[in-house]
């Protein structure tokens, strides 16, 4: 089997597929690229058991065969050449040779048969949207996903299809997002929660991409089709706890105050809250707002006054600076807005501009009891 590729057309596809491949798998074969080469089509593929993507590359060759190369060893080299042709040659002694314009270099190479097949789809429901609607609804929401293993469903973003728009979810139980699209919408109803390792690669390849991605999923897995990639992983198993019940829906109080100015108060004021709370105390009065934290054990403190739009009863709320900072920087409006109910409720975080028609972002945080 023989074929040749560009040098930098095969470290760039090779790349995305690499970020799937974990540093310790318990099956050495994991460890691989799978090549499969049939005629000038190179199908290149990756996969850590949960999740498999491939993709096809456009190679000049009129041979077959399969594969296994390890993934690191050819990910190194290729990174050291300047744009030029490849010759990749199988050799009898199971190695793979590599011909560039200056040398030759001979891989140890593993049975392709080995490699563990991609799961097929049976009777799978299907969605079409667009790569960077996808990329920035995963952007979006990914950071509010937890960490927790004994949770494992709040670990992933929960997609949620209808006839009426596409809702993404994703929260930790202190923080939560939910990002809409009312301009895409799905054929029937279908609801399914994706785990972030697939998400963040699917994230890094179609940020601002302008093509289709074909969404398809069943009970336990999911692929997405784009361009000459397929990505296929499994669900995680389990029911998303009822989000919209916890989202106040009466929020009689409304701040409304310049996203940038707000945040960069946050982040100085948080520098002097408690390192185990991160605890900053938000003081409404008239149109001032007060920021403060104090750190009582090293007699540290401070405190801002900020000029903000406020309808509402006086109020003093206290949240994790480390959350808030989070959302607002996820955020790209100019203006924000914060509406709250009572000190013990949760705060409700909303853009006021820079959103694109039938886009719709809300976030939640869950406020700190304050020591008065």
């Amino acid at each position: 089997m023989k074929f040749i590729v560009s040098s930098t057309y095969l470290l760039k596809q090779l790349q995305v597929l690499g970020g799937v491949i974990n540093n310790s798998n318990t099956l050495p074969i994991l460890d691989n690229f799978l090549f499969d080469l049939n005629q000038d089509k190179l199908t290149v593929s990756a996969s850590d058991l949960e999740t498999t993507i491939s993709t096809v590359l456009k190679v000049d060759s009129d041979n077959e065969g399969t594969i296994a190369v390890p993934a690191r060893l050819l990910l190194d080299t290729l990174k050291t050449f300047p744009e030029q042709p490849l010759t990749f040659v199988v050799e009898n002694n199971n190695t793979v040779e590599i011909s560039s314009n200056h040398g030759k270099y001979a891989l140890a190479y593993a049975d392709g048969a080995e490699f563990p097949k991609a799961v097929e789809l049976v009777n799978p429901s299907s969605t079409t949207v667009m790569g960077d609607i996808l990329a920035t609804a995963i952007d979006k929401t990914i950071f509010a996903a937890g960490n927790d293993d004994l949770r494992p469903v709040m670990s992933g973003v929960f997609f949620q299809f209808s006839t009426e728009n596409l809702t993404f979810v994703a929260t930790d139980a202190h923080k939560l997002v939910k990002y809409q699209r009312t301009d895409v919408t799905a054929s029937q109803l279908a609801e399914f929660i994706m785990p972030k390792k697939p998400l963040n690669l699917l994230k890094g390849i179609l940020a601002g991409s302008e093509s289709d991605v074909n969404i398809e999923y069943n009970d336990s897995n999911a692929k997405f089709s784009f361009e000459n990639t397929e990505l296929i992983c499994r669900l995680i198993d389990g029911k998303y706890p009822n989000y919209e019940a916890v989202i106040p829906k009466e929020n009689p109080n409304k701040l409304s105050i310049s996203r940038a100015q707000f945040l960069s108060s946050v982040r100085r004021v948080a520098i002097f809250s408690n390192k185990t709370t991160h605890q900053i105390r938000l003081k409404i009065a008239g149109a001032e707002l007060n920021i403060s934290a104090e750190d009582i054990d090293y007699s540290n403190k401070a405190e801002e006054r900020l000029t903000c739009s406020y309808q509402g009863d006086d109020m003093q709320i206290g949240f994790n600076s480390r959350f808030l900072t989070e959302m607002l920087n996820n955020l790209n409006s100019e203006e924000i807005s914060l509406e709250m109910s009572l000190p013990n409720r949760a705060g409700i975080l909303t853009p006021a501009d820079g959103l694109d028609e039938g886009e719709n972002i809300t976030m939640l945080v869950m406020p700190v009891m304050l020591n008065s």
